[in-house]
């Protein structure tokens, strides 16, 4: 006992000869970084600084390392530097710590570099932290989102699935995590922290009126829980997995995906996603009028069990890439891994196999990107064109899909879709056609949207003996939506409203229609 008395008396007096004796008087400078009264802390974690000017919120935003380091409620919401959650935000290195230190990927990727900060609340002096390179390029009252598209960023990598590629999709030298999109865009998550498995969320509550009904409702309309992230040993690799918690819990999506070779191709695994349409596999978070045109889909895109592709770059540039699939299933796929769902006593081996080309003419684009614009973006144009092939259980057709994407003047939205087929079993054509425009009407806060389109269709050469639900459901439509959409937390949360008219075909082989109005108020949160 008397050794460890002994002991612990000489580690406390060897600290108190290391430790600086407090002077007792004031901090002398509040903007030197030097601590002068010896107690701990300088400038204006001090509290002899608190009414220095420079220690004064300017009501400006935390938005770079330095503001989030300067012991100062800049933005005047009660919670100083690594305190406030704007300073968890990717770019921001100060706070991340030094437990969990960033590494380099073999494909040169890189997540945000930094030493230990943390929060300072009359601690020990905190270290110096390096500077975010891309500060220098951010002007007073910018946010890390508006510099996308800036400094030689070519606005081409902002999803988690070209963020994790190790590849350069938009040649403009900077690979995954170290693009600008991938590091500032808060919808991508991969490059948040280091990389590592990711845990997603997107939530919608609405109130809805039916003005046909004469009927008012309120609920969770969608909670979808996604785990991501790259696919343990294998570099440059990606996986999805997507649940949704909405009547009873079924995971809905599945995709693996890994590199081929060293030039940018990959093969892709996912559980039924094989189609020509881009607008479906983005989640439900990444459409502009929430819900997806279902008229535009339902006789062309029908589901499948299981698919694989294979797809890339054509070009070194990426501005040419190709996609090709397979896909099949029993029955009719019910939207659940694992599940087939046989309603007509029909189990026949449904199969589609097709190709897509993309042409990426002005800018870039990919189609897991969000068509939402927070803040002015550059210009983009591509265009999507595929066909395939599709046997289903009573129906036999070719398709072709045609898609285009629009970014005009930074704030505007055009995006063009459509969808046709000749029905080989009983004979007759079908098109489905989308048109949606979009824009930024005040930055960072308020973008208005819109949609019109039809399914129209001919009449049969021969009308099958017995209609199964796949083509019960082949209604004429004819639609048309707006929307406004106010940004209540950056670009993840949304306040929406949106009003739809449509006109229905009453039934199949019918010649009456039916209107249906309705008006949806909608709050959704994606993290």
């Amino acid at each position: 006992m008397r050794a460890l008395f002994a002991t612990s008396t000489l580690l406390l007096l060897l600290c108190a000869a290391a430790t600086p004796a407090y002077a007792g008087g004031k901090e002398t400078n509040c903007t030197d970084g030097v601590d002068n009264d010896g107690d701990s802390v300088y400038d204006c974690g001090d509290s002899d600084c608190k009414d220095h000017p420079a220690c004064k919120p300017d009501g400006g935003p935390e938005n770079t390392n330095k503001r989030c380091s300067d012991w100062i409620d800049n933005d005047g919401n009660g919670h100083t530097d690594c305190d406030d959650r704007a300073c968890q935000r990717p770019g921001i290195t100060v706070c991340k710590g030094s437990w969990d230190l960033p590494k380099k990927t073999n494909g040169g990727s890189q997540t945000n570099n930094g030493n230990n900060g943390g929060n300072q609340n009359g601690g020990t002096k905190k270290k110096k932290a390096k500077p975010d390179p891309n500060a220098r390029l951010l002007k007073p009252g910018m946010s890390l989102e508006e510099l996308v598209g800036k400094g030689g960023d070519k606005d081409g990598e902002r999803n988690d699935v070209l963020c994790s590629d190790g590849i350069d999709n938009d040649g403009d030298g900077k690979i995954d995590c170290e693009d600008f999109g991938c590091r500032y865009d808060p919808s991508v998550t991969v490059c948040q922290g280091t990389p590592g498995f990711r845990f997603s969320v997107v939530a919608r509550a609405e109130a809805t009126y039916d003005f046909a009904q004469e009927q008012a409702n309120a609920r969770f309309s969608r909670i979808q829980l996604r785990a991501l992230g790259p696919i343990p040993f294998i570099q440059d690799s990606f996986f999805l997995l997507s649940m949704r918690f909405e009547k009873t819990p079924r995971l809905t999506f599945a995709m693996f995906q890994v590199p081929v070779g060293k030039h940018g191709l990959y093969l892709n695994i996912n559980s039924g996603g094989g189609g020509l349409s881009t607008t479906l596999v983005r989640s439900a978070h990444k459409r502009l009028l929430l819900d997806p045109a279902f008229y535009v889909f339902n006789a062309f895109q029908q589901g499948n069990g299981a698919a694989v592709e294979l797809g890339g770059p054509i070009d070194k540039g990426g501005r040419f890439l190709f996609r090709a699939f397979v896909a099949g299933g029993v029955g009719r796929f019910s939207g659940s891994v694992g599940g087939n769902f046989i309603a007509d006593d029909n189990t026949n081996f449904t199969w589609t196999a097709g190709a897509q080309i993309q042409m990426n003419l002005v800018g870039y684009y990919s189609r897991w990107d969000t068509p939402f614009i927070y803040t002015p973006l550059p210009s983009a144009l591509s265009f999507f064109i595929g066909g395939k092939y599709d046997q289903r259980a009573q129906e036999r057709y070719p398709a072709v899909n045609l898609y285009m994407f629009a970014r005009l003047f930074g704030r505007g939205v055009f995006i063009a879709e459509a969808y046709g087929k000749r029905e080989l079993e009983f004979g007759n054509w079908q098109l489905g056609y989308n048109l949606q425009v979009g824009a930024l009407l005040i930055s960072k806060w308020l973008m208005l949207a819109a949609d019109f389109g039809q399914y129209l269709a001919t009449e049969f050469d021969s009308v099958p003996a017995s209609l199964e639900t796949d083509i019960r459901k082949q209604l004429e439509e004819t639609q048309w939506r707006a929307a406004l959409h106010l940004y209540f937390y950056r670009n993840i949360g949304l306040l929406s409203v949106v009003f739809s008219d449509r006109y229905v075909q009453a039934a199949f082989g019918s010649n009456d229609t039916v209107n249906l109005r309705e008006l949806k108020i909608a709050a959704q949160y994606a993290f």
